[in-house]
């Protein structure tokens, strides 16, 4: 199995709160982040992998965000505050 190296990843926010019901993450972002960039969430109890499908802003999807914003981002598995947002590249 390939094994992601530090090289291939790039640290671009973290969470800050987690809506379980609806399994959405509030993340602060560092750096910029569009619709269909690859991710890792990774934390204590948190490691996967997954494509940015759906982001919002103030209740408004959007296609991109930058370095600042806070996001509603649509994950595919649960994540907990302080878990840590990685870009492939």
């Amino acid at each position: 199995m390939y094994r992601l190296t530090e090289e291939d990843i790039i640290e671009i926010g973290v969470i800050t709160h987690f809506f379980s019901k609806i399994n959405v993450a509030v993340v602060e972002l560092t750096l910029p982040l569009s619709v269909g960039e690859r991710i890792l969430i990774k934390g204590p109890m948190t490691d996967f992998e997954q494509t940015v499908e759906s982001m919002q802003i103030d209740r408004k999807a959007i296609q991109r965000a930058q370095g600042g914003q806070s996001i509603g981002l649509k994950v595919t598995q649960p994540t907990r505050e302080k878990d840590v947002v990685y870009k492939k590249i």
